[in-house]
């Protein structure tokens, strides 16, 4: 075997093992969650992202950057070169973990809490990226709120309006506040979800959003285009987050991800090279396009 097949066989890594698999242990958590409680521990890139400068000085704005799949974005756009503002509910400690990530990075972090089912909070996020990191070029849809429930009869209206409001009204208010910061060449990537083609019977109101939201995105892709700004989503399958222990009932959160054919929850991590693609040059002809991360559940 030549040095560099050697190389390459010791980089190899079987993707049904190189993460925990189910069962997973007991847990429950308030909503929204926090990564300290979580079990076994997720993995955002924090020891494995290698950045190599593909958003030198892009200036990002990412919801539920905080946690989960946000805290993996801002940890890998930070190492290719980004400054970041996050926006989070509420989960304080969580927030700061990953400004200290992507402070060590050399990248400048605005950490901004507040409700983004709120358009005045939206438009307020929006002048915030401008006026702290100094423009607006990457925005990332990320944060969601879901429930779980057997009954139709179980989900309230207010759920149901919150849902909505967090999941796809938060997306119309910041594009519509950051439209006039964007520049040619600035891009939107949103996340959608699995549950977009395969919807889950106990996700009935945040898989009706999920699919609202790559619908929202293939159009606005076409609508911004001549603008030269770029609009893409991700549809991840299910991945290991606080949103999982949260809002699901300990029963689906021991065996989550057991059905999928890698047989295991995504990581975070698994996600990020993903969002910098859509967010950098090398995705220079794709907009209006999802790209699907999901263990291997069909979207056909």
């Amino acid at each position: 075997m030549n040095p560099a097949s050697q190389n390459f066989a010791s980089t190899q890594q079987d993707p049904l093992t190189k993460y925990p698999q189910p069962p997973y242990s007991n847990q429950e958590q308030s909503v929204p969650g926090t990564e300290a409680e979580m079990q076994p521990k997720a993995d955002h890139g924090e020891e494995s992202y290698r950045g190599s400068g593909k958003l030198t000085g892009r200036k990002a704005l990412i919801t539920g950057g905080d946690s989960g799949i946000g805290r993996a974005v801002a940890i890998a756009f930070a190492r290719e070169g980004a400054d970041v503002l996050i926006s989070y509910l509420n989960e304080d400690q969580d927030a700061r973990e990953t400004a200290r990530f992507v402070e060590e990075a050399g990248r400048k972090a605005v950490l901004v809490p507040g409700d983004i089912s709120d358009e005045a909070h939206c438009k307020q996020l929006v002048q915030q990226a401008v006026s702290e990191l100094g423009g607006l070029d990457i925005l990332v849809n990320n944060a969601a709120f879901q429930m779980a429930h057997e009954s139709l009869q179980d989900i309230s209206s207010e759920e149901l309006d919150r849902t909505f409001r967090t999941n796809i009204f938060s997306m119309f208010y910041l594009c519509k506040a950051a439209e006039e910061h964007m520049k040619p060449g600035s891009t939107v990537v949103n996340t959608t979800s699995v549950n977009a083609y395969k919807p889950s019977p106990q996700l009935l109101a945040y898989a009706a959003t999920k699919a609202a939201i790559q619908n929202f995105t293939a159009n606005l892709g076409q609508v911004w285009a001549e603008k030269g700004i770029r609009v893409n989503c991700v549809a991840p399958g299910p991945i290991w987050t606080p949103l999982i222990p949260s809002t699901m009932p300990p029963e689906k959160v021991k065996n989550f991800g057991q059905d999928v054919p890698l047989k295991r929850a995504g990581q975070p991590a698994e996600l990020a090279p993903i969002y910098v693609l859509l967010a950098s040059n090398d995705s220079s002809y794709m907009t209006g396009s999802t790209v699907q991360v999901t263990g291997g559940s069909p979207t056909i």
